[in-house]
């Protein structure tokens, strides 16, 4: 059986194949392992991870507890991205998340969904399609995004919203189901939080530090 023909293709399959479910199982063993590191254990995460996801770039951090239904296998990350606890990677297909993402705790993102028929989820059938996040993003603590759904550049998905449709680049967008708020203005320039200025000095000196 071509495994990835099966679950990369879009159509539907039957989930409760032996050689399917082995094989997502030895994947499993893996996210076993990370769950399980010490907090000092930083470079035998980076190796275990760097194993374990399709791609994955440098610097990049996730806090356990991970969870993930093929163990990152399907997933491709950039580099200096960071995932707060909890994340969740549905992963029966090809999830994408661009350099320097931020991605707050319990985040779901899922590629996987069943028939709206039940007699077909009665016998276990399900489809995959792809999940990608743009550049730069920031996705709020309990972001749910659905299967299918792209994400810009840049963008806000603030805490809480279900992503059910493609969001456009530099954009702030809330809500169940998600919508663009706002853009991304100059006023976001000036002032990081509500009425709090940004110190571009202190910012310009950390940087030269770094």
């Amino acid at each position: 059986m071509d495994i990835d023909k099966l679950l990369h293709s879009g159509g539907i399959y039957m989930t409760y194949d032996e050689e399917l479910l082995h094989e997502q199982a030895l994947c499993l063993e893996r996210l076993y392992e990370f769950n399980a590191t010490r907090p000092l254990e930083m470079k035998r995460r980076t190796a275990l991870l760097k194993s374990m996801f399709a791609e994955i770039g440098e610097d990049c951090y996730i806090e356990p507890p991970l969870r993930s239904n093929w163990g990152g296998r399907h997933v491709h990350f950039g580099r200096g991205v960071y995932a707060n606890f909890n994340l969740t990677l549905v992963d029966d297909t090809h999830i994408y998340v661009g350099d320097y993402t931020m991605i707050g705790p319990n985040v779901t993102l899922a590629t996987a969904g069943h028939p709206i028929l039940p007699e077909l989820r009665e016998k276990g059938y399900q489809y995959n399609e792809s999940v990608r996040i743009g550049k730069n993003c920031w996705l709020g603590a309990g972001v749910i995004v659905l299967p299918g759904v792209s994400i810009g550049d840049g963008t806000v998905v603030g805490a809480g919203s279900v992503v059910t449709r493609d969001l456009p680049a530099n954009v702030v967008a809330v809500g169940n189901p998600c919508r663009v708020l706002r853009p991304i203005s100059e006023r976001d320039r000036e002032f990081y939080f509500r009425d709090k200025k940004i110190d571009w000095h202190a910012v310009s000196a950390d940087s030269a530090k770094s």
